[in-house]
């Protein structure tokens, strides 16, 4: 079967964001921390990929590498099923149709968010008390905390369009595979989309809730054996620290929204389904 065409899927993101809405708390929620885990695990694939790499490829091959395999993080959010707080800035497309209420979209967002947030945070607490980030004769751990620290040191206004930048990609991933049919279909959808954002460094809210802990955690508690075979002492990556933590996470996550929701969300909305008028219901 072909494609849905753009007109199709924007009913069918409607559509979407309307049942979520209508989602209960509990089930939105375990969904979310699924979800979490989901990208979490990219972030670990991502991690894998990129160490030691600095010495075996340029910088740019090594960023595109690194971006294909965090993919993985989406395809298991959405063929696997999962709520993903970045896409689920396409509910305002239901919201600007009048399907839902601005307070059912803010509720079905706060749900995932913090599901989302439990996820990530969950996996990083496991991941640390693994040991993986040990592997590779500490180079891994050395990709987790040199993530962390870069995004920590970003201006918030950086930090903000680099969120808005790379939800425009997310939420265009969703979009694409929204209108496909087979699982091959949605996951070569997601792909190219995911892996230019993450080559060009844009940043994602839900991925920081998983490098940024995760990097608290070895800062603080790795074993004195770490960094002796990472060869670096443990004040290297010296931004790490909560507060700048929190600055980040709170600057990406406003830009994942006005990204996703205004870029692509209201955008789709103007050019396809404004003309309908409202639907009220929902």
């Amino acid at each position: 079967m072909d494609a849905l065409l753009p007109t199709e899927i924007a009913l069918k993101a409607e559509e979407t964001g309307a049942a979520k809405a209508r989602m209960p708390a509990h089930r939105l929620f375990a969904l979310a921390v699924l979800a979490g885990a989901f990208i979490a695990f990219g972030c670990i694939f991502y991690a894998v990929a990129l160490a030691g790499a600095s010495d075996a490829m340029p910088w740019g091959a090594a960023r595109v590498l690194a971006g294909f395999v965090f993919s993985l993080g989406l395809i298991l959010v959405v063929i696997g099923g999962a709520e993903l707080f970045t896409g689920n800035a396409l509910m305002v497309m239901a919201l600007a149709a009048r399907r839902i209420r601005t307070a059912d979209m803010a509720r079905a967002w706060a749900i995932v968010y913090a599901g989302n947030l439990v996820g990530a945070i969950g996996t990083a607490v496991m991941l640390f008390l693994s040991g993986q980030y040990g592997f590779g004769g500490g180079s891994v751990g050395v990709v987790y905390l040199a993530a962390a620290n870069t995004k920590i040191e970003l201006p918030l206004v950086d930090a903000l369009f680099l969120g808005v930048l790379c939800n425009v990609l997310v939420c265009l991933a969703v979009w694409l595979t929204l209108g496909a049919h087979s699982t091959a279909d949605k996951i070569l959808a997601i792909l190219f989309p995911i892996a230019a954002f993450v080559a060009a460094g844009f940043e994602h809210s839900v991925a920081n809730m998983f490098f940024l802990p995760l990097a608290l955690m070895i800062q603080w508690w790795a074993p004195e054996s770490f960094w002796q075979i990472a060869g670096i002492a443990p004040d290297t990556f010296g931004a790490i620290d909560m507060t700048g933590a929190l600055r980040n996470l709170i600057a990406v996550t406003l830009g994942n929204i006005v990204g996703g929701g205004i870029l692509v969300g209201a955008v789709y909305w103007f050019v396809y389904l404004r003309h309908r008028g409202a639907r009220p219901g929902g």
